[in-house]
């Protein structure tokens, strides 16, 4: 269960909260310009844009939840079990000689690495097919489908048993199950809320008043579904009001993120554990610095891109 949107005001942002009952040994990873990325099915990126983002922690790939890149280029996954459908590699995706071949592993790094915008992407999304192939023994593929945003467009990706859906997201925003197309359709039984006070359109002769503040959002989800969070983030994101500073807009991602976040013991899993975010970040695209807190560590820390030595050879675990 994960909640992921952007933010433009003035600078734009990149960013989510990652929900689950445990770690996965997450870090902050940041990936330099010559650092080797071998790849299972497709050619190794000896060289590529540098990229910053939350990862676990090894050593040899940098297994990435969210990251973004020198050009301003972010890519996120997200939790999408029952609906994604992972085809066998070598061929799997027709016969075009040119079919691009990526585990769900290697999706961000692979996109984030080798792209400078979204339109620069979308060149190779034609071509891609996601395969089955696990980063280990002990690592199954995830079931994921992925948000990919710049300054100026947004896409959702997700393969699926009828194959590879590639949709605009005007909203910038991404949660869980169903499929992207159906939160889209569900946002029209939405379209009456409001941030303002709401008029009397109950019934004529009948004399109505708001009588407290707020009311022009009621019947906006609050449960921690993510049919309802994808409604409540859209919401408050397109009425969200912040100075175009620094400071304001990161406060204020922050502020939209809390606002679908997961409080230890209000989401029972199926094995009696507990979902919570584990952690919440903002990337700003322009600048490269990555911000993030965590469940047990509310206070706002930072790692700046630019602070690294964009041109080594090793990953930077920090």
């Amino acid at each position: 269960m994960c909640t992921c949107i952007t933010y433009n005001n003035g600078d734009f942002y990149f960013g989510r909260n990652l929900d689950l009952d445990c770690s996965f040994g997450e870090t902050v990873v940041i990936t330099p310009r010559n650092f080797s990325l071998p790849f299972r099915h497709t050619e190794t990126l000896e060289h590529h844009y540098a990229m910053i983002g939350m990862a676990s922690a090894s050593p040899v790939f940098p297994l990435y939840a969210e990251a973004l890149n020198e050009k301003g280029l972010a890519m996120a996954g997200l939790n999408f079990p029952g609906n994604a459908f992972y085809r066998d590699a070598s061929g799997s995706a027709g016969d075009g000689p040119d079919r691009l071949e990526l585990a769900s592993f290697e999706m961000i790094a692979w996109f984030v690495g080798k792209c400078a915008s979204v339109d620069e992407a979308e060149e190779y999304l034609g071509r891609l097919c996601i395969v089955d192939t696990a980063f280990a023994e002990q690592m199954p593929p995830a079931p994921l489908h992925w948000m990919l945003a710049d300054k100026d467009r947004c896409l959702v990706i997700e393969q699926v048993r009828e194959g590879l859906k590639i949709y605009e997201n005007p909203v910038g925003v991404l949660t869980n199950n169903p499929p992207f197309d159906f939160h889209l359709m569900n946002l029209h039984n939405y379209m009456n809320l409001t941030a303002k006070s709401p008029g009397n359109r109950f019934a004529d002769g009948v004399e109505l008043k708001p009588f407290a503040q707020g009311m022009g959002a009621v019947g906006l989800p609050g449960d921690a579904s993510s049919v309802s969070r994808f409604v409540r983030a859209a919401f408050l994101k397109w009425n969200s009001v912040s100075d175009r500073t620094e400071e304001a807009n990161v406060s204020q991602f922050f502020h939209i993120l809390d606002s679908v976040a997961m409080v230890r013991g209000s989401v029972v899993t199926e094995k009696g554990t507990y979902d919570i975010t584990t952690y919440s970040c903002c990337a700003n695209a322009r600048t490269g610095v990555y911000y993030y807190k965590t469940y047990d560590d509310s206070r706002i820390r930072m790692a700046d891109l630019y602070d690294a030595d964009l041109e080594g050879t090793e990953l930077l675990l920090l």
